[in-house]
């Protein structure tokens, strides 16, 4: 019996829940380990999938809910069952068989859930396929439980939005800290596999959505090279740096996942680009000695920011030289200055351009930005109770991607960041480059919206197109603070081993008590 309390942010005592009892008990359970109970006959995956679907609606939608999970399948327990019969005919797809997983609304289902990008404007959105991604999960053997709640439109669409919130979905919870922020936007993915609502779950990252609630909700979350998943049937915001990517307890189970919904989609070119550099098998690159002779690469403008974190990072770098690794003091971050305006301009222009060809053919309430601009106006006090729409607005008035001040943007930000990345690893002979992911959660407001801290390390891997691992690196009052490693394109099979070998030396990770802090 598993108690959490209930505070205000004075730190008074409101009330106190119990959690239920359950007959099973899968928390912080892994891909091997479920795989190992469905083989020796323990559990099945609907027995696996019937306690997810209890756990949701015991934690999420009720108790302390963290309202991460906007809609479940009504389809779930039917493929949990036909899984179970290929099981039992000796039929097994792979590690992701029978296992239940949670993805992020953005992404296109051909099956009985809406896809709205948390929007109230693309209810009735029933995608006519899968996206490219999704037709590999299924194909992996998995169970697909329902989707996660999300900063609407991706966290693009105003610039004092609180990250979490959707009009289609409200608010979701940190569940470290229920009155805190899960950092967006791929909120409820972070939030519900932390809450262990699901095995492992699948965010979208532009610049960062996935690298924070990965951070803030205490979980692993990898940005994949953009190009080694397909976008193809995910709502875009830029075609330069969108991508999915898994979010997981550990780093075994989200490079399982990594591998296996890679592959090339006609339908979207820049993965023919991964010919050769992909690989469908992560797992093998999970070293324990991972560490071993690197050099890494530690952001020196990070080692002072916050007396709570600083410590934190101490310990990592500590524990990154007792595995071997040589650390190298850089100040990257110095190279990356004023990009910030051309990356925003870059992505109001594909944003535009992208969007408006999803609604097009989309089965919502509105066909263009322009009607979706005008959707919102008019239906104002649910689709904007508490900010507004300005990015929205600002990128309507953006021209096509043939203008030459978009073209200016693009080469600017692409040049600066792979440059500086790769130029970086080269002078210092880096395998990586490391510094906390960002600094804790904040409370959420939905009046003035999100609070940042000093830290900030998503934006140079991110709009070069390059891959980002985080990894738990330990708690501040109570709240997750990640640490990243970054580095070329298609160094995920790196990155990984070195991830894997810190998060082994380090076991940060803990599970979520579901309650309010005094903090």
């Amino acid at each position: 019996m598993l108690p959490w309390a209930i505070e205000a942010c004075d730190g008074k005592r409101k009330s106190t829940l119990v959690q239920a009892n359950n007959e099973v008990n899968l928390d912080e359970l892994t891909i091997a380990d479920l795989q190992n109970k469905m083989k020796s006959g323990e559990l099945t995956s609907r027995a696996i999938t019937e306690h997810y679907l209890k756990k949701i609606d015991e934690f999420d939608k009720n108790g302390p809910s963290i309202n991460s999970v906007i809609e479940l399948n009504p389809d779930a327990l039917t493929i949990a069952d036909q899984l179970d019969k290929e099981r039992s005919d000796n039929k097994i797809r792979g590690p992701l068989h029978g296992i239940p997983i949670l993805i992020k609304d953005n992404i296109d289902s051909g099956d009985k859930m809406l896809t709205t990008a948390g929007s109230l404007a693309l209810e009735g959105n029933h995608a006519p396929k899968d996206a490219f991604i999704i037709s590999k999960l299924r194909e992996s053997g998995a169970v697909l439980l329902g989707k996660t709640n999300l900063s609407e439109w991706a966290n693009f669409r105003s610039s004092r939005s609180s990250s979490g919130w959707s009009s289609r979905g409200g608010q979701t919870k940190n569940p470290y800290d229920l009155q805190r922020n899960p950092c967006g936007s791929s909120s409820g993915s972070g939030a519900a596999v932390s809450s262990n609502f699901c095995a492992v779950a699948i965010g979208t990252e532009t610049d960062g959505s996935i690298i924070c609630p990965a951070s803030i909700n205490g979980v692993v979350g990898i940005k994949p090279t953009v190009g080694l998943w397909s976008r193809s049937g995910i709502i875009p915001i830029s075609a330069t740096t969108d991508t999915a990517g898994p979010m997981a307890r550990t780093v075994t189970d989200a490079a399982i996942l990594l591998g296996a919904l890679s592959g090339v989609d006609e339908d979207d070119a820049i993965t023919k680009l991964s010919g050769g550099k992909t690989s469908t098998d992560y797992s093998k690159y999970l070293d324990a000695n991972g560490l071993q002779g690197k050099r890494i690469g530690i952001e020196k403008s990070y080692l002072k920011v916050h007396e709570a974190v600083d410590p934190l990072f101490q310990k990592a770098i500590e524990q990154l030289k007792s595995k071997g690794a040589e650390i190298v003091e850089v100040d990257f971050l110095k190279s990356m200055k004023g990009i910030d305006g051309d990356e925003f301009k870059v992505f109001q222009f594909e944003f535009k351009d992208g969007l408006n060809k999803y609604l097009k053919v989309a089965k919502g309430k509105v066909k263009s930005l322009k009607e979706l601009i005008e959707f919102n106006k008019q239906n104002e006090p649910k689709a904007m109770p508490y900010f507004k729409q300005e990015t929205l607005e600002s990128s309507e008035t953006k021209g096509s991607l043939d203008s030459k001040e978009y073209k200016d943007a693009l080469k600017h930000i692409l040049t600066v960041t792979r440059n500086g990345i790769d130029g970086m690893l080269k002078k210092e002979k880096l395998d990586a480059i490391s510094g906390p992911s960002f600094g804790a959660s904040w409370c959420t407001d939905l009046i003035n919206g999100d609070h940042f801290s000093g830290y900030g390390f998503t934006g140079p891997a991110a709009i070069a197109g390059y891959p980002h691992i985080t990894v738990p690196m330990g708690f501040v009052f109570g709240l997750p603070i990640g640490l990243s490693f970054f580095g070329t394109a298609y160094a995920e099979d790196e990155l990984i081993s070195i991830a894997f070998a810190y998060e082994q030396a380090s076991k940060n990770r803990k599970p979520p008590l579901f309650k309010l802090s005094s903090v």
